[in-house]
């Protein structure tokens, strides 16, 4: 399975495949710039060849990035959709620079309450950046917690965003399945998990999930907060989970871990839990209910 975790890529890019195989990752996700800033990097050929090389070297089959936090391209300030749709256009272009898979986005915040007027707007966005960047790397567009005026909670939003990307961009649109954020959204994924499914192949359809973001949840069903919690030992527990890797229709889908990497003492640890969340997984397979 293509099972891994979100890495940091301090020092550069090219650290990261090093640090996929210190925990065992055959799949990685990274931020190719810090996720809270707007000030921008722009990566140089040896460190986007360094980094597909160490991709090669160290058995990493997959790789994505999570874009910045700060981006929102459902906004509707006009100074900041710009300053946005540049960050966006820019993580994009990174992305195909390192050969990355896909690029992670959230479908961003209609804070005027216009949902609709978001929604259309965020994908024009997207089509755009598709259009004029290039390249191949995917945008996939992340299923959200729900808080506040956060777009992204609700399976039919992000069927419209994808129905909205013009046609001859649209393949490289997909959906990156967060396990907290849907749960926190109220998609019961412990109670009914058939039930979730089968509402994500009706609304957006299987083909269209091209990634996972395993976390368990640190609150309870449909509490519309994102904090994340250790594979088995949030809210969601043990069996979503074992369900997601016994799930034939998911087997070639990449997995990645966004869990906590901070001890109980607060000390940040990237390389132990990371590890002891992977082998849980693991540890999943061919158990059945």
């Amino acid at each position: 399975m293509l099972l891994g975790a979100h890495v940091s890529t301090a020092g550069g890019c090219r650290n990261a495949p090093a640090r996929a195989a210190d925990i065992g990752a055959v799949a990685i996700q990274v931020f190719t710039k810090q996720p809270n800033r707007w000030a921008e990097v722009q990566l140089s050929t040896d460190e986007c060849l360094a980094f597909r090389l160490g991709l090669a070297e160290h058995g990493v089959a997959y790789a994505n990035a999570h874009d910045s936090y700060l981006i929102n391209l459902a906004t509707p300030d006009p100074l900041l959709l710009d300053r946005s749709y540049a960050a966006f256009a820019a993580e994009l272009r990174r992305a195909n620079e390192l050969g990355l898979d896909a690029l992670v986005t959230h479908p961003g915040n209609a804070t005027d309450g216009d949902v609709p007027r978001g929604l259309a707007q965020n994908a024009d966005m997207i089509g755009r950046a598709l259009e004029e960047v290039g390249g191949a790397a995917m945008v996939l567009l992340e299923t959200t917690a729900g808080a506040g005026k956060v777009l992204g909670s609700r399976f039919e939003e992000l069927a419209e965003m994808i129905e909205r990307i013009p046609p001859h961009v649209r393949e490289r649109v997909g959906v990156c399945v967060d396990t907290c954020h849907v749960y926190a959204a109220g998609y019961d994924l412990r109670e009914d998990y058939d039930g979730v499914i089968n509402q994500l192949a009706d609304v957006i359809g299987l083909h269209r999930v091209r990634l996972f973001h395993l976390n368990d949840s640190a609150t309870a069903f449909a509490s519309r907060r994102d904090r994340h919690a250790a594979i088995g030992e949030g809210s969601l527990g043990d069996e979503p989970f074992r369900r997601l890797m016994n799930d034939p229709r998911f087997t070639a889908v990449p997995m990645v871990l966004e869990t906590p990497k901070e001890h109980p003492d607060n000390v940040k640890d990237l390389v132990t839990l990371d590890r002891q969340n992977l082998a849980r997984l693991r540890g999943y397979v061919g158990v059945t209910g």
